[in-house]
């Protein structure tokens, strides 16, 4: 039986070093293949022919919005009107959707005015009316109150064009509602033209 030739130290480092080098390169160059081949189309593309879809004449709506700017004028004329009378209140306005346009939370105002009057400002544009008068409506429909993201507390104002609701103010944290309906008003006025 041959004798298996005892290497070196030095040797056997050597060998296990090139044994790695060679493993790594061939790892190195079957992952090259691989990326080159996972990027190349499998299908050449086609060229699309069609043409833009347009909607046919009287199948789409337009709807009016509040600017950013009226927006901030309502809030702004909403609080003001709470701090002539030493109120502090939280005053939001929606847009037709119930997209928050703006939240002005005056100086010392409760933590629950901000989603009060949010909630409040949609509410009032949901049903285009003034939360006030939706409160009441409660006593046939007591259900009304479970649906999401409204509450049914004086406070809220819808804004109308050509007699549709476009946006809504909602204010809260005077001590009765219907302090918070009057500055809401005050909000919508301010949009008078």
């Amino acid at each position: 039986m041959p004798s298996t030739p005892t290497l070196s130290r030095r040797a056997r480092v050597a060998t296990a070093g090139a044994a790695l080098t060679a493993a790594v390169a061939v790892a190195v160059t079957a992952l090259g293949t691989v990326s080159a081949n996972a990027s190349a189309p499998a299908t050449p593309a086609k060229a699309s022919t069609a043409a833009p879809a347009t909607a046919a004449s009287g199948r789409t709506t337009t709807s009016t919005h509040l600017t950013i700017d009226a927006a901030t004028e309502a809030a702004r004329a909403a609080l003001d009107a709470a701090e002539k009378e030493n109120q502090r209140v939280t005053v939001a306005v929606v847009d037709r959707n119930g997209n928050t346009l703006v939240t002005l939370r005056g100086d010392g105002a409760g933590p629950q005015s901000y989603a009060s009057a949010e909630r409040k400002a949609y509410t009032a544009v949901s049903w285009n009316a003034p939360t006030s008068r939706l409160a009441e409506r409660l006593e046939q429909a007591p259900n009304l109150k479970d649906i999401p993201g409204t509450l049914f507390l004086a406070g809220g104002v819808p804004v109308t064009a050509q007699n549709a609701p476009i946006a809504g103010i909602g204010v809260a944290g005077a001590p009765s509602g219907t302090l918070d309906e009057k500055f809401a008003a005050a909000g919508a006025a301010a949009l008078a033209p």
